[in-house]
């Protein structure tokens, strides 16, 4: 038993075997449908024609083309036999009837057969072309599945890339918008600095055109000072030397004519004992305030002198002038009460005569000598010993101003100058300034104060010319320097 199993085991198998070739190439030349479809899911699929329906129709046509002519068998016996022979009879007799339809199914299924043929090669050409598809589709694989990692990877980073893009883009807004405000800001600080600065520079450069416009000023006046001087000084020298040339001149000349016998003090003033000159003064002068008003013009010589004598102190207002700028002056006039007064205010003053009193000074013993309303007083012929003891008194450089009535101005003549009762007669600026320079003096200044339009304003009036001419200052002063 065992052996005769193992015999047929082996039959088995050697039938299963050529089964399997038959159907594997029946398989090859009639492709089913379903084997197109590849073991691997990533294979490609190419579907072919279902033949089957067509190879079934093709057996049938030809079943029915061999069943034409033949008679269907039955069982035995004379009967049957008898109707079997007409069937058979009928058959050959109606053969050159059918033998045109049988050609005709005979060629049509040899046509199929041919469209079943040219069917199966089509499935089969088109899964030689999907294997070698899916052959090369292998290969391509197997070198696309680096770059397909590679584009998993880049997938992964272009999903990364997106998030972080996002969050980028915001944070760049972000930074955008601070970088744009902090612009604006440095922009606003740098505006403000700059203007700061601007004006600063500004500043610094007006302070310092300033600074060079007044250094340039000083600098100007500082020169001007010293060219003044030097030709003040080379004047005095040129004023001098021809004082000096015209004594050795007047020297050689023939002998001087005698000096006028002295007149004694009392016929200096000719003032009646009557006469109350302090309420004189007051009445027709005016007030010390509107005096010493005046003498501010007298500042540019007298403030920096050093030893000043007032000829003819009266109420002190020169010597109280002197005192504010801080300069020691003394007095001299013939009034009691004018000089007590003067002391009352605490001012040196004392009661002399102006010609002894000079003539008793050491020579160069001051720097500035003034007198104001006392020329018109004296007898013209003692004027030029005035003069000549005045400057003989005064150190080199000294000043000597006198102020007088001004007899170019005719309004003097109607009011003030006659109301004096002690007035001699008026002394015109060119005669002052010929004794002045007779005896020394030079540099000689003329300047007129007191205009009398403004004590009648009916002489603004006149014509502008010869107002000035004739109705100028009511007073003049004339100021020399010893040379």
């Amino acid at each position: 038993m065992p052996a005769e199993t193992d015999q047929d085991a082996g039959k088995i198998a050697e039938l299963s075997a050529i089964i399997l070739a038959v159907r594997e190439r029946v398989r090859a030349r009639y492709p089913e449908p379903g084997d197109h479809v590849p073991a691997e899911p990533s294979m490609i699929r190419i579907p072919v024609a279902d033949l089957m329906p067509i190879v079934h129709a093709r057996d049938a046509a030809q079943a029915k083309i061999a069943a034409i002519g033949s008679v269907n068998p039955r069982a035995g016996g004379l009967a049957n036999s008898v109707v079997q022979g007409v069937k058979k009879a009928i058959a050959r007799a109606l053969q050159w009837f059918v033998r045109d339809q049988v050609v005709f199914n005979r060629e049509v299924v040899s046509g199929l057969e041919a469209v079943l043929e040219a069917l199966n090669e089509q499935n089969r050409i088109m899964l030689q072309l999907a294997g070698q598809t899916n052959e090369l589709a292998g290969r391509l694989n197997e070198k696309v599945a680096p770059l397909a990692a590679e584009a998993s990877h880049l997938r992964d980073l272009g999903q990364h890339w997106d998030q972080w893009r996002a969050e980028w883009e915001k944070r760049l807004a972000t930074n955008e918008v601070r970088f744009l405000r902090s612009i604006a800001e440095m922009q606003g600080a740098y505006q403000h600095r700059s203007t700061l600065m601007e004006s600063n520079f500004r500043g610094i450069v007006q302070a310092q055109h300033e600074d060079y416009k007044g250094a340039l000023d000083r600098y100007g006046v500082d020169i001007q000072k010293r060219l003044w001087a030097d030709m003040q000084k080379a004047r005095q020298e040129y004023d001098r030397l021809i004082h000096d040339e015209l004594r050795i001149i007047r020297l050689r000349g023939p002998a001087p004519v005698p000096a006028p016998a002295p007149v004694p003090p009392a016929a200096l003033h000719n003032t009646p004992g009557a006469l109350d000159y302090t309420r004189f003064a007051y009445r027709f002068r005016g007030t010390e305030e509107d005096v010493r008003k005046n003498h501010e013009a007298y500042r540019p010589w007298f403030a920096d002198r050093q030893d000043v004598l007032d000829i003819g102190c009266g109420r002190g207002e020169f010597l109280d002038f002197m005192r504010d700028l801080g300069v020691r002056a003394r007095g001299i006039d013939l009034g009691e009460e004018s000089v007590a007064q003067c002391r009352g205010k605490g001012l040196n003053a004392e009661v002399a005569d102006l010609f002894p009193y000079l003539e008793a000074r050491p020579a160069g013993e001051f720097d500035g000598i003034f007198s104001s309303q006392v020329v018109e007083h004296l007898e013209p012929a003692r004027l030029p010993e005035m003069i000549r003891l005045c400057a003989s008194r005064l150190r080199r450089g000294g000043i000597l101003a006198i102020e007088t009535p001004n007899p170019e101005c005719l309004a003097i003549f109607a009011t003030y100058f006659y109301l004096d009762p002690t007035h001699t007669r008026p002394v015109p600026h060119p005669l002052l300034e010929f004794y002045m320079h007779e005896y020394g003096l030079g540099g000689i200044e003329v300047r007129t104060y007191s205009p009398a339009v403004e004590s009648w304003p009916e002489i603004a009036e006149l014509p502008e010319h010869f107002r000035e001419r004739f109705f100028g200052g009511l007073d003049y002063a004339i100021i020399g320097r010893k040379l």
